[in-house]
């Protein structure tokens, strides 16, 4: 094929120099790059050649050079070209796709940030990086108009991409004929500014970004995309704005944001996972001005970290991400470390529950308030996928809003279904939530259910829950008021590793996929049917297999900070003390046994026969009474016929009809609702 056209117009050689371009620019090994991408763009019926902008502009620099200044000339003399070189042998490619191909561009080198983009940016090539917060529905639109003369003496006939209004021939207005125009889809998203990426206490900004024909759908809300485009203007009341048509828009991975390790870097890493005490010493580097706290922050490193997410042979997906829960006093430091893990990890988001709805960190679909057409909004949660979500003071939240979060916190995805939008985004995050006991102070004497206004079907989906308790002790309290102290008068202890390491470090860690060693299985199935060994029937149960799940994960994730590819006992030994921790402290019921029934329904196994029995004894003497209601007095005497206690039992009464199991006809009487 002959790619070399002689001199002609400045038009017809740049026309010639992309032509030359595609068909001799060669790779690494001496291979023609671009011809065989051609080739593959043909064979899979595709309608876009992407370029690689660094190919360019070592190929020729003016090329280069106009595809970024002056893109809407390049990009169409780059297109000619490419139909010129198609169009000779390939006819029928070209009808099967309707004539039409794009060439699209990456790896432009005029990389902008979206709160930089300007006016002088306007009609120029730009390309952006950020998270997808908006997703508008595809519609259609005309490219290349149909027009008709309204003179009937006239019927000029024109096809057209600009506008027309008036006959060429006769001067008459001209109209547009819908069934004969060619048209195309096109779709409205709104890219955000990366957290990662974002200047301290600013708010993130975001652009809107026009897709069309192929690149409609490429990507949803919570997706990590670099746009290609072109800035536009447009006049929007008594003022332009500005937005990119896009060119070209890739999905980035799910990982947080690509954090440089260099071969130096990786060199110090592989170095400091040989030290014996890496642990305690990365747990002394997380928050060292928060005093205390050793299993709560061996459990964040870990949640960092996080396990191995699998996908079982018939499509099963195991979560490898950690949630964890700290239930404590006011003034022991939650927030503070919540916010700490936000300037640590590779990827996280902080909100608080008192702010946030359901729709905030889910997702919503809001009618655009220009057109008034349905958008696709991400949430929180959708937006932190692949990092960690901060929620602080989760018992602020409604109940309706927090029973969102469900299927985010097991499944890991938010399925939508409104205006016509019905969609399933993915919120593969972590959740470290902290909360307040309901009564101002935690009671140890109570259940956590009691303590917290959270629902059972929430606290079951955290891995780990953690009490802190804010009492009294002298030699305890004076270590703590010399820290505080210490470091207000700037005498700061420096951690083994400053942030910016650990953030490498655990970004590195991440990556591994660790498998379970035979050892380390044997040592958590041990701890699992230990405490499902039940003396009698009656016994509570201590363990699920949902903390069995658990147990995997933090294994996992404590294999992965020490580089290694295979967890190994010693790893299953650092995950069954931290859930035996938890489970001592959250899961006990009145005779010092661990019940996980508490997490589980709320009410330990011994608590809830007892209120089964009381309903038991309304229904009897129901039916003696002949279907009249039974006085509460009656009850109480029948109850503890049975060893349960007149308090528990008046408790009990107010708690069953609350959950609508018992009711009240008129005062101190109680009845089965049927």
């Amino acid at each position: 094929m002959d790619v070399h056209g002689g001199q002609g117009s400045p038009l017809e050689d740049v026309i010639e120099k992309f032509k030359n371009f595609y068909w001799l620019f060669t790779d690494g090994n001496g291979e023609p790059k671009y011809q065989k991408e051609i080739d593959r763009m043909i064979l899979a019926d595709q309608r876009s050649l992407t370029v690689d902008f660094m190919d360019l502009l070592l190929y020729d620099c003016s090329l280069a050079s106009g595809v970024v200044d002056e893109p809407d000339k390049y990009i169409e003399h780059a297109t000619t070209a490419l139909l010129q070189l198609v169009s000779l042998h390939r006819r029928a490619y070209l009808e099967r796709v309707g004539g039409r191909i794009h060439v699209r561009f990456k790896n432009v080198e005029n990389q902008v940030p979206i709160r930089s983009l300007g006016s002088i940016h306007i009609g120029k090539m730009v390309q952006i990086k950020g998270i997808v917060a908006k997703a508008s529905a595809i519609k259609q639109r005309i490219y290349e108009y149909a027009y008709e003369c309204t003179n009937p003496n006239c019927g000029f006939t024109l096809k057209s991409r600009d506008v027309v209004a008036l006959c060429p021939r006769c001067g008459r207005k001209m109209m547009v004929d819908p069934s004969k125009s060619l048209y195309e889809d096109f779709q409205v998203i709104v890219v955000q500014e990366d957290t990662e990426s974002l200047p301290g206490s600013k708010i993130p900004r975001s652009i809107e970004v026009i897709l069309s024909d192929d690149l409609v759908d490429k990507a949803k809300p919570g997706d990590k995309v670099i746009v290609t485009g072109i800035v536009r203007v447009r006049r929007e009341r008594s003022a332009y704005s500005i937005f990119i048509e896009a060119n070209n828009i890739e999905t980035l991975s799910k990982e947080p944001e690509e954090i440089t390790i260099t071969g130096e870097d990786e060199e110090l890493i592989r170095e400091v996972s040989k030290d014996p005490n890496l642990i305690d010493k990365l747990v002394d580097s997380i928050a060292p001005s928060i005093y205390g706290f050793r299993e709560i922050k061996e459990a964040i490193l870990y949640m960092m970290v996080g396990g191995v997410t699998r996908v079982a042979p018939d499509g099963t997906r195991f979560r490898g991400d950690i949630n964890i829960l700290l239930v404590g006093d006011p003034g022991v430091g939650k927030s503070q470390l919540l916010k700490s893990v936000v300037k640590i990890a590779p990827k996280a988001l902080y909100t608080s529950g008192k702010g946030s709805t359901a729709a905030g960190l889910t997702a919503t679909v809001l009618k655009d308030k220009d057109t008034g057409e349905p958008f696709l909004e991400a949430g929180a949660l959708v937006l932190a996928d692949g990092g960690i979500c901060c929620i602080d003071e989760i018992d602020k939240m409604k109940n309706e809003d927090r029973a969102a979060m469900h299927e985010a916190m097991e499944q890991q995805t938010i399925s939508i279904a409104k205006a016509g939008i019905v969609a399933t985004l993915n919120a593969r995050c972590s959740v470290l939530a902290a909360a307040n006991p309901a009564l101002g102070r935690y009671m140890p004497n109570r259940p956590i259910t009691e303590n917290i206004k959270l629902p059972p079907a929430i606290l079951s989906r955290f891995d780990l829950i953690f009490i802190i308790r804010d009492t009294p002790d002298k030699a305890e309290d004076e270590r703590l008021a010399s820290h505080i102290l210490n470091i207000r008068a700037e005498r700061f202890k420096a951690p083994f590793f400053n942030p910016q390491f650990i953030k490498k470090y655990i970004a590195y860690a991440r990556r591994l996929r660790p498998i379970m060693s035979e050892e380390a299985m044997q040592k958590i199935m041990e701890y699992y049917l230990k405490l499902r060994e039940a003396v009698s029937p009656d016994s509570p149960i201590a363990i699920t297999p949902r903390q069995l799940e658990s147990l995997i994960r933090l294994a996992e994730a404590r294999a992965k900070l020490f580089l290694r590819d295979k967890v190994t006992a010693e790893d299953a030994e650092a995950a069954i003390r931290l859930m035996d921790y938890c489970l001592r402290t959250v899961a006990k019921d009145e005779m010092g046994r661990i019940d996980i029934d508490i997490i589980m329904s709320g009410k330990p196994k011994t608590k809830r026969e007892k209120m089964l029995k009381i309903i038991e004894i309304v229904e009897r003497l129901e039916k003696e009474l002949a279907g009249q209601p039974a006085h509460k007095d009656l009850i109480i005497e029948e109850a503890e016929k049975y060893g349960i206690d007149k308090a528990f039992t008046e408790d009990a009464l107010e708690k069953l009809c609350i959950e609508g199991i018992l009711c009240k006809p008129k005062s101190g009487y109680y009845k089965k609702i049927r």
